[in-house]
């Protein structure tokens, strides 16, 4: 791991694929750097297992270009606000030092979801204060670091964006990360039980969802965020 401008945060692998790699991508291609964390394996998941999702993960973050992809182990349907998981959270983010994280939606169908978003929030907050103490890989006290923002992706529900980033140009090398997942994801040739998402519908509403947003923007397609406080520009001839 390395100092980046940007860390997307997911409960499970897949996560960050579905709702913001087009955005990831976007950056990245601005010269920005980009790491991500998923806090479990999706282990609980009904297609699929732990270790195939790091594998599938390993391959979508390579199609993403992030620098590196990091996994805290955290228990699928079990990843609570307690003091343990925090700490796992502030060590990656006092690594890495980001100035941006993208986090879970702040509601959502899947109830780790919105856990997930209460947790990284959270953990970015007590990232910042000097009298919690967390060492590094090798021992090493670490530095404090609180970013200067936390943005929400949304993700399943429905919810009103307060930005959201133009990704028309990312929309098929999005689809394509997303696919890496074949565990999970629509392939007519598997014989896997049905889930909400496994169905080719569900790849169809992912992008319906993002050519929605991009509609508002006068783009294609577009990804969006909520952020739990107000956001400043410093030029208002940039909005459109």
């Amino acid at each position: 791991m390395e100092n980046i401008d940007i860390l997307a945060i997911g409960v499970h692998p897949d996560d960050v694929e579905l709702c913001c790699s087009g955005t990831l991508m976007k950056h990245i291609d601005h010269g920005y750097t980009v790491g991500i964390c998923d806090l479990t394996q999706g282990e609980l998941g009904t297609r699929g297992s732990g270790p195939l999702r790091l594998i599938e993960a390993e391959e979508a973050r390579k199609i993403i270009g992030a620098k590196f992809r990091v996994n805290l182990g955290m228990r699928d349907g079990f990843a609570e606000i307690t003091e343990e998981n925090l700490l796992k959270i502030i060590q990656i983010v006092r690594a890495t030092k980001p100035k941006l994280v993208l986090a879970n939606a702040i509601s959502d169908r899947h109830p780790d979801h919105g856990r997930a978003s209460a947790l990284i929030n959270r953990a970015c907050f007590l990232s910042g204060l000097m009298k919690i103490e967390t060492n590094d890989e090798n021992g090493a006290n670490q530095e404090k670091h609180r970013p200067d923002m936390v943005l929400n992706y949304i993700q399943d529900r429905h919810l009103d964006p307060d930005i959201v980033v133009d990704t028309s140009k990312y929309i098929e090398q999005k689809m394509e990360a997303i696919l890496c997942f074949k565990s999970q994801f629509y392939l007519s040739d598997k014989d896997e039980p049905e889930t909400p998402i496994s169905g080719k519908e569900f790849l169809d509403y992912v992008k319906a969802r993002d050519l929605t947003y991009g509609r508002q923007i006068g783009a294609n397609y577009a990804e969006g965020f909520t952020c739990e406080k107000y956001l400043g520009i410093d030029d208002l001839l940039k909005l459109r």
